[in-house]
C-alpha cells in the first residue's frame, strides 16, 4: 500500500539518517545506545533490520509529541519509522477498511480506541517492560498494554474564573449558571458518563448530567485537544470535563489554564497494540516493547503525558497527587460497550 506524502513521516522528516546513511561512525553509536537501552537488545535489533529495517505505525498523538518520540526509537535502533496521523475515529475506520481488503498494512497503533478494535485484528503479545507498569494498564487477554494513563477532570481558564472558588461535586457545579453558555465538553466523552453511572447509580447520574446539561447549556465541541486549547485562549470558561493531560499540555505550553478534580474520575489509557497480519512483526514488538520502557515514559512526561509506569514521576509532579482520595473508574471500552455508552451520552448531552 502506498502513503501520502502528508501522511507519513519518515526518518529523513524526523532529522535522523538511517543507518545505512549514517557510515561506520553513527552504526558504532546506535550499538552504544541499543546496548545501554533495558528494552532491547543487539538480538532484538536484528531481529527486526532482518524484517527489513522498517515499521508502519498508526498513531493518533500529535506530531508535537509523536515525532521526538519515535525519533529517539530511530536513534537507539537504527530502524525507520514510517507514522501515520489521524485521529481516533479516523485509525478505526482505516484499520476496518483495510482489513476488508486483506491490505497488510501497519505495524503497530497508538490510540485511546484500540479496545474498540475487532479484537482478531490485534496479536497476543508479551512485552518484558509492562512488568513496571500499572496493572490496570494491561489487556487480561495481552491484546494492548496501556502507554499513558487518559485521566479525565474539568478544566477552567485562569483569567475568567477564581481558581479559588471552583465548586467541589458535580451538583454544586450545576448551580454555577453565571458559566452558562461558557462550559463546553467534547461529545465523545462516554467514559466520563460511565464513571458517574459506576459512582453515584443509573438515577441519580442521569440527574447530575441533566441539571449541567439545563443550567450550563455546555457547547458540544469535537476534538479533546482544540478544547483544551479553546479554554486556555478563553473561548470557553470552563470544560465540563476533558482528559487532563491535554490540560496540562496547554499549561506547559504558556496557555492560561489548569484543571481540578471532582468525584468521580475516569481513567481509560492510550493503548498500543501490534496487527495480527503485522507485515514486521519483531519489529512492532520492540516498538511496544519501548513505549512502555522508563526512557519512552519519561519522554512522553514532558508534554505532560500521565505516565503508567510506577518508576516514572509524572509532570508536573503533584499532577497525580492533586486527584486526592477521589474515585478513580478504570474503563476499557468493547466495540459493543462503545455503542452502548456514547448512544447513552448523546442522549444526555442533547440541549434541554
Amino acid at each position: 500500500m502506498s502513503f501520502r506524502r502528508r501522511d507519513v513521516l519518515r526518518a529523513s522528516a524526523l532529522g535522523v539518517a538511517g543507518l545505512g546513511l549514517s557510515g561506520w561512525a553513527g552504526a558504532r553509536a546506535q550499538e552504544r545506545t541499543a546496548s545501554s537501552a533495558s528494552w532491547t537488545t543487539p538480538e532484538t535489533i536484528a531481529a527486526a533490520k532482518a524484517e527489513g529495517g522498517e515499521i508502519v505505525i498508526y498513531g493518533s498523538m500529535n506530531e508535537q509529541e509523536a515525532l521526538p518520540l519515535w525519533k529517539a526509537f530511530e536513534t537507539a535502533t537504527g530502524l525507520v519509522v514510517k507514522y501515520v496521523r489521524s485521529s481516533d475515529t479516523g485509525l478505526m475506520s482505516r484499520i476496518v477498511l483495510e482489513a476488508r481488503a486483506q491490505q497488510r498494512s501497519w505495524d503497530l497503533v497508538v490510540t485511546t480506541a484500540v479496545s474498540k478494535l475487532p479484537q482478531e485484528f490485534l496479536a497476543q503479545i508479551d512485552l518484558p517492560e509492562s512488568k513496571n507498569i500499572m496493572a490496570q494498564a494491561i489487556d487480561p487477554q495481552r491484546k494492548w498494554y496501556g502507554v499513558y494513563a487518559n485521566y479525565n477532570t474539568p478544566a477552567y481558564n485562569t483569567k475568567f474564573v477564581d481558581g479559588k472558588n471552583l465548586p467541589q461535586s458535580y451538583e454544586e457545579f450545576a448551580t454555577r449558571k453565571d458559566w452558562a453558555g461558557k462550559v463546553a465538553i467534547d461529545a465523545t466523552d462516554s467514559q466520563w458518563v460511565y464513571a458517574l453511572f459506576q459512582k453515584f447509580g443509573e438515577p441519580s447520574a442521569r440527574k447530575i448530567i441533566g441539571d449541567l446539561v439545563a443550567n450550563l447549556r455546555p457547547v458540544i465541541v469535537d476534538g479533546h485537544l482544540a478544547l483544551a486549547r479553546s479554554i486556555g485562549l478563553g473561548e470557553y470558561w470552563v470544560g465540563l470535563n476533558n482528559y487532563t493531560n491535554l490540560t496540562i499540555n496547554v499549561m506547559l505550553s504558556g496557555g492560561s489554564t489548569d484543571y481540578w478534580a471532582l468525584d468521580p474520575i475516569a481513567l481509560f489509557f492510550g493503548q498500543a497494540a501490534v496487527n495480527a497480519r503485522a507485515p514486521h512483526p519483531k519489529t512492532a514488538l520492540l516498538a511496544a516493547n519501548f513505549l512502555v520502557s522508563k526512557d519512552a515514559q519519561q519522554l512522553l512526561t514532558k508534554a505532560g503525558r500521565l505516565p503508567v509506569r510506577t518508576d516514572v514521576a509524572p509532570n508536573p509532579p503533584d499532577a497525580v497527587k492533586r486527584f486526592g482520595a477521589n474515585t478513580i473508574v478504570t474503563s476499557s471500552f468493547s466495540p459493543e460497550d462503545e455503542r452502548k455508552w456514547q448512544k447513552i451520552t448523546n442522549e444526555l448531552l442533547r440541549p434541554r
